[in-house]
């Protein structure tokens, strides 16, 4: 369990100080890098890193949308046929980042399995 909340927060902490720098892909780069150096067990290794970094991009996207009344939030997800809902938008962004952060999680895990042996 204290491994989980460390490469929790540790993820956390490497994607916001990357996306300072770099693209989006970013959070995958962090991911992939506290996979490789806090070992996590079986489906720990996919589930904290999606959650990390699910909470991660709600939460940035939510102080981005909030600043501006949610204008530009509606009008995506009008075209993304959500109803015009920006918290769905919201929602939606947060599952996307956490499916692109699980994945590079356990391939950091891999790795991590291949460059022990």
């Amino acid at each position: 369990m204290k491994t989980n909340s460390i490469n929790f927060i540790a993820t956390i902490v490497l994607a916001f100080i990357l996306s300072l720098f770099l693209p989006w892909w970013s959070i995958m780069t962090a991911a992939l890098a506290t996979a490789l150096f806090i070992p996590l067990k079986k489906a720990a290794v996919f589930f904290v890193p999606f959650l990390a970094i699910l909470v991660f991009w709600a939460v940035y996207s939510f102080i981005l949308s909030s600043s501006n009344d949610y204008t530009l939030a509606k009008r995506i997800s009008e075209l993304l046929t959500l109803g015009g809902n920006p918290y769905v938008l919201i929602l939606v962004t947060g599952i996307v980042g956490g499916l692109a952060a699980g994945i590079a999680a356990v391939f950091g895990k891999q790795l991590s399995l291949v460059l022990k042996k």
